[in-house]
């Protein structure tokens, strides 16, 4: 299973990006879907994640109303969509997948991508 993401870059506060996660090695639309982020000198965190079937969506609070998750099974693609972009969102990006199938969260074990880095300048 690989996940490469894509679609970091440099950006100022208020500003928005895309960023999109393709998988390959399995079958996509069987699996949940995660974003999660580390800044500098802190821990991995949750940012959203995206169920099997897009039936829900959940986003830490520190996101919610700014970022928007989806999917494309069609195209094994899943976006986050970042709006409204604050400093504090500097960070490397990564999406990240459950290893069982037919779940609504993501939770180990799982699969990881490479990371994309999002930097907000003020």
């Amino acid at each position: 299973v690989q996940l490469q993401a894509s679609g970091g870059g440099l950006v100022q506060a208020g500003g928005f990006l895309r960023l999109s996660c393709a998988a390959s090695g399995r079958t996509f639309s069987r699996y949940a879907m995660g974003w999660f982020r580390q800044a500098p000198g802190k821990e991995r965190e949750f940012v959203a994640r995206i169920s099997w079937n897009s039936g829900s969506t959940y986003y830490a609070d520190a996101v919610k109303g700014r970022f928007t998750i989806s999917r494309d099974n069609a195209k094994n693609t899943v976006y986050l969509q970042m709006n409204s972009l604050k400093p504090e969102d500097t960070a490397i990006y990564y999406c990240a997948s459950p290893e069982n199938p037919y779940t609504e969260r993501v939770a180990n074990p799982m699969y990881w991508g490479q990371g994309t880095q999002v930097t907000v300048s003020s």
